[in-house]
């Protein structure tokens, strides 16, 4: 069992050859204590100073298959092999974790995934653990690194197509890398999605000019099989193929057998809401191509039983991308997501 060092993030050491392992401090909001972050760094002897890759599991605390995925790598990695930089963080947020919840419920109750914006950590309105957690990354994590990797999940409310993911990307090059990067996951699909929602850890990645890759990796707080195998293989091709660990790979599942589909949900038509409180029926699989206009589940109100289900209808053409997970819906609540089919750009 590995012991890890204890110390509060000016403690860190992400400089000095071999393999580290840590429990970042951050003061408890309310206790006298501190939240634990797991850390483990990995550095080489070609290791440049502003280079590096890092994996971060549990940004949101119900999401599992970072977790598992990243603790696998903990005993693959060997240091002889590391040329570069490689960091794991496989719950980067241990209080929503620990409650099996979205968001830090048991402390401010803030997303973490909405917690990247202005005077995180240090205004006091933004001085809870969630924001602390995101200025600790601003300050220590992303002067050390050029590759982003945030495992996400879909949570409790939305089934999804197993996807890695980004947003549009005007720098060219930093496109092309990202694609490439992203398609060797493995995934089914590479999910290219709005960037207007703001505090997202990829956007702010993304705007730094660093290869940021995200996933939805399982649902229903559940631990995927093919999630966690494309989570694991997308982290390991990234580090290969950057030159930061030594060794080879071959392409796996959908981008081996050239199956994969490069989706947009950018626009909002994409996204349906439910227009009230029901029960959501789905009539098609997810994967399956749909065409606008076409009736493509139904949404109940057994408070007004007699009433015919509302249908609802495709808004757009291409692929079902997600749809509701649970039967209780509440009003407004995206029920469909539909993927608008894309040409590759690498």
């Amino acid at each position: 069992m590995i012991n890890r060092i204890v110390t509060r993030p000016a403690g860190l050491d992400l400089n000095s050859p071999g393999r580290r392992d840590y429990y970042v401090a951050l003061e408890h909001d309310t206790l006298w204590g501190d939240h634990l972050i797991p850390l483990t760094v990995w550095v080489g002897a070609e290791t440049i100073d502003d280079k590096g890759l890092v994996a971060f599991g549990s940004t949101h605390g119900n999401e599992i298959e970072g977790p598992v995925a990243l603790r696998h790598l903990l005993d693959e990695i060997q240091i002889e092999n590391v040329r570069g930089r490689i960091i794991v963080i496989p719950i980067l947020n241990p209080a929503a974790f620990k409650t099996n919840t979205r968001d830090s419920e048991s402390e401010d109750g803030v997303n973490l995934n909405r917690a990247f914006v202005d005077d995180a950590g240090h205004s006091p309105a933004l001085s809870g653990i969630t924001h602390r957690i995101a200025d600790f990354v601003r300050e220590y994590i992303w002067p050390k690194v050029h590759i982003v990797i945030d495992l996400h999940s879909g949570g409790t409310s939305l089934e999804m197509l197993l996807c890695s993911s980004f947003h549009p990307i005007e720098n060219t090059n930093q496109c092309k890398m990202i694609e490439e990067t992203a398609r060797w996951f493995g995934a089914p699909v590479v999910m290219v999605y709005q960037n207007q929602t703001r505090g997202l850890l990829t956007s702010e990645a993304e705007h730094l000019g660093k290869i940021t890759i995200g996933t939805e990796l399982g649902f229903g707080q559940s631990v995927n099989k093919d999630g966690v195998a494309y989570a694991r293989q997308g982290v390991l091709a990234a580090a290969i193929h950057h030159t930061l660990l030594d060794g080879s790979i071959e392409p796996i599942a959908h981008h081996r057998n050239k199956t994969q589909q490069r989706l947009a949900i950018i626009d909002r038509d994409c996204y349906i809401p439910a227009p009230f409180e029901g029960h959501f029926e789905p009539l098609r699989k997810l994967g399956e191509v749909v065409s606008a206009g076409e009736v493509i589940a139904n949404l109940h109100d057994f408070n007004r039983i007699d009433l015919s289900p509302h249908q609802v209808i495709a808004t757009v053409d291409g692929v079902l991308m997600a749809q509701a997970l649970q039967s209780k819906i509440r009003q407004g609540q995206h029920i469909v997501i539909i993927g608008k089919r894309q040409e590759w750009d690498a």
